[in-house]
């Protein structure tokens, strides 16, 4: 805490995280943790690098939007040294349809739609193998591209219901599908920063993740 003149006020926090849902469940620990005393504010990113760049250069002091494959990709792309400070959500990835309620039901020559970001469009492809549809050369894990696809004999967005279209998803426990915290390495131990965590495993997040994502995403705790 600063004091002057009789008066505190906190150092803020800043959250990075992406558009959509991670910046609305942000927004809600946010709310929370500053009914609990801390000064948080989320701080919004429409693409998946320039977070981290903001965590690294202490333009944010936390990060919330990737899985700790992504964080480790970016240390080594980036030569920073980030760390996951714990896990937050869980938000597997899924193959869904309105038309095909059984993975034995898809046709050949059936167009898929992937994810365009690099990390993410990998992700798809290892789930798509995993469901049984391409096979992929070995050794790629999320980094495999279309052009990575050495067999293909048949062939997750806003407002898709797991239990209505939903037909394939990953592990809850896949490493990929699991969010997590980040911070700088020097701070990973901020009893602040651990209360935020814990802020998102609380019951307030739980019931807004439940009722606005209807499965798509769960807690972490």
């Amino acid at each position: 805490f600063i004091t002057g003149c009789g008066i505190s006020t906190q150092k803020e926090i800043r959250i990075g995280a992406t558009s959509g849902p991670h910046a609305e469940i942000a927004e809600i620990v946010a709310k929370e943790a500053n009914k609990q005393g801390l000064n948080v504010k989320v701080v919004e990113f429409s693409d998946y690098i320039t977070p981290d760049l903001a965590l690294s250069d202490g333009e944010v002091e936390l990060a919330a939007y990737q899985h700790e494959p992504f964080l480790n990709n970016f240390n080594e792309n980036k030569g920073t040294d980030l760390t996951s400070i714990g896990k937050t959500i869980i938000m597997p990835m899924g193959i869904y349809s309105n038309k095909i309620h059984n993975m034995i039901d898809i046709s050949n020559g059936a167009t898929v739609s992937i994810p365009n970001d690099p990390t993410n469009a990998g992700r798809a492809l290892m789930l798509l193998e995993k469901a049984g549809l391409i096979k992929l050369k070995n050794g790629l894990e999320f980094k495999s591209t279309v052009k990575d696809i050495i067999d293909n004999p048949k062939v997750m967005s806003a407002g898709l219901n797991v239990e209505k279209q939903g037909i394939f998803f990953e592990d809850k426990n896949e490493p990929l599908a699991v969010v997590i915290l980040a911070t700088r390495k020097e701070d990973k131990d901020n009893p602040d920063y651990k209360k935020i965590l814990d802020i998102y495993h609380s019951d307030v997040v739980k019931t807004f993740i439940n009722e606005h994502f209807k499965g798509t995403i769960t807690s972490a705790d």
